[in-house]
């Protein structure tokens, strides 16, 4: 028997903002620089070099993969991307009760299932090669899940994935139903691959705090996942959209901007709570926008330009940029993706840098507890007689 001695519990910043709560050796971000790492490779040189595969080895496994080793990584991860029988079947019935939530709500309930139908252990009980296999098991299934409960949602029959094509395209195959152009398979991989990690957010968090108690790789992403789901963390691409289609044309940029920015709204797709200066994500996702071309492009161009000039002058002092929502909701529009996806994408790419930290995690057997501060009633009060 073990016995703990208590300490006392220490006042930490509203939130958790900036304390650091543990070792990782999966990535950094450093808001002030405009820079974020994987495993100490530049996450934008990757998205711009790389494949979605190399990033997700690196992740897994800790290094980039040579020539052998990503051969063998892509073919034992796509044929680990169809369902089992349990899973598919139940997909009909998920999707008509979430038809009101869309494909993340149901996600969450599917992973349950897939990892319960597969078997996952705790975390805590199994050895690390048992929970990669698990974790690359979920990794996989989540594009084909989240594409079919799409297409079920709109009457539509879910397609199955293909062992042939890289994870970007399989997944847009999917989606639509047909082999997408390469063009638009790259601009959607280097989105991914930009978003498969980002430091310590509230989602990554969530999962780490549930792996923490050693529970099984599926009740991990599910937790995640949840996270994602409040509209204070995910979902803002295609709210960045919304916002360009309300101003709908150049001449109304100003006063709309200006109307709401007085009267203390947030302009959807500008500023970050970590990065004091241009996102890296945002670079890259215009430039790629700007390779497309044509009216939407210009217009987001022009919005940006001025909504940073009015928040320069409205709100001095204060490095306010586009975030990766801001050109991502563009690109992933020009690549034909419908807006109710956005965030699910998002998450097909995110499940990845969750899957690394869940596996960090359960390298320590440490659970994660932290303490509150009561502010009720003073204690003890008589209890009321009946």
């Amino acid at each position: 028997m073990t016995t703990t001695t208590a300490t006392a519990p220490l006042d930490v910043p509203r939130g958790l903002a900036g304390v650091v709560v543990t070792d990782t050796a999966l990535g950094d971000v450093r808001g002030r620089e405009g820079f974020y790492h994987y495993r100490q490779y530049s996450a934008i040189e990757l998205a711009q070099t790389r494949s979605f595969e190399d990033v997700w080895y690196l992740m897994t496994e800790g290094e980039l993969p040579g020539a052998a080793a990503r051969a063998d990584f892509a073919t034992r991860t796509a044929q680990l991307r169809r369902l089992p029988s349990e899973v598919r079947d139940a997909l009909p019935a998920i999707a008509r009760a979430g038809a009101a939530s869309g494909p993340l709500a149901g996600l969450r309930t599917a992973l349950s299932l897939l990892g319960a139908s597969a078997g996952f252990q705790p975390v805590y009980d199994i050895d690390a090669d048992r929970r990669r296999g698990d974790a690359l098991a979920a990794c996989a299934a989540v594009p084909t899940v989240l594409t079919a409960l799409h297409r079920l949602g709109r009457g539509l029959e879910p397609v199955e994935p293909r062992d042939d094509l890289p994870y970007a395209a399989n997944y847009l195959y999917m989606l639509t139903g047909s082999v997408p152009g390469a063009g638009r398979v790259r601009a959607v991989e280097q989105y991914l691959i930009s978003t498969i990690d980002h430091g310590f957010n509230a989602s990554t968090f969530t999962g780490r705090v549930v792996a923490s108690t050693g529970a099984d790789v599926a009740a991990c992403l599910v937790a995640a996942i949840g996270a994602l789901s409040g509209p204070l963390h995910g979902g803002a691409p295609s709210r960045a959209l919304d916002t360009l289609d309300a101003i709908g044309t150049p001449d109304r940029i100003d006063g709309w901007v200006r109307e709401r920015v007085l009267a203390g709204d947030r302009i959807m797709g500008f500023g970050h709570p970590v990065y004091r200066t241009e996102d890296p994500r945002s670079r890259m996702l215009r430039s790629i926008a700007l390779d497309f071309g044509g009216p939407l492009v210009d217009f987001a161009v022009e919005v940006e330009r001025q909504v940073e000039a009015i928040l320069a002058e409205l709100k001095p002092g204060r490095e306010l940029h586009t975030n990766v929502e801001f050109y991502a909701g563009v690109v992933m529009e020009l690549c034909g993706l419908p807006r109710e996806m956005f965030t699910p994408t998002f998450c097909a790419a995110r499940v990845v840098g969750w899957s690394a930290n869940i596996l960090e995690q359960a390298e320590d057997s440490k659970i994660i507890r932290p303490a509150a501060r009561y502010v009720g009633p003073h204690p003890p009060q008589p209890v009321p007689a009946v």
